[in-house]
């Protein structure tokens, strides 16, 4: 909003007013005058998703298996050039474990055979000072954004969970995973 609009501090309201050059240069507060605009539609969403349950990857797990997670379904009907941010956070409890994990986020989308990465990998690692015994537990939390969206879409959002390597030592646990997605409607292309 410039200086030469008038807010009454409603933002949901369908309409504004462009205030003339009339208005005092402290205070907008244009009593007559006024010209009616539409506001352009700027809706968001927040969407939270379901959890797995407790994933453990045991001992001598292959390299490459994968696990999901946590998954969110988005509808983007009725959004106008929508923008989705994933917000993704677990619990991680490990007991003398060497275990690298790779997390990414997949979508799938109307009549796609296969699901595509969105965003990069992410890698956890445990702390080296427990990687010959011992009980640690982290929280383990990323955020990507999914801009590439169409307008009336239905998508599946998941994160899958990755081993790298083969583990010889311990096991890891996974829990309370929970993927949220804020959906913004980016009308103003802003």
């Amino acid at each position: 909003m410039n200086a030469n609009e008038y807010s009454d501090g409603f933002e949901n309201r369908e309409t504004w007013y462009d205030c003339d050059q009339k208005c005092s240069e402290r205070k907008c507060v244009c009593k007559f005058e006024r010209i009616q605009k539409t506001l352009k539609p700027n809706r968001a969403c927040l969407k939270c998703g379901t959890s797995t349950g407790i994933v453990t990857i045991p001992v001598e797990t292959l390299a490459g298996v994968t696990f999901t997670l946590a998954t969110v379904n988005v509808d983007t009907k009725r959004m106008n050039h929508p923008c989705i941010q994933l917000e993704f956070a677990s619990n991680i409890i490990a007991t003398a474990s060497t275990q690298i994990l790779n997390f990414q986020i997949f979508k799938q989308c109307g009549n796609l055979m296969a699901p595509i990465p969105v965003g990069p990998i992410w890698t956890f690692t445990p702390p080296v000072e427990f990687l010959e015994g011992g009980v640690f537990t982290n929280i383990f939390s990323f955020s990507v954004c999914d801009c590439d969206t169409a307008c009336d879409e239905c998508c599946n959002y998941r994160v899958v969970v990755t081993q790298v390597g083969v583990d010889t030592l311990g096991m890891t646990t996974i829990n309370n995973s929970s993927l949220a997605a804020f959906i913004v409607d980016r009308a103003c292309k802003c």
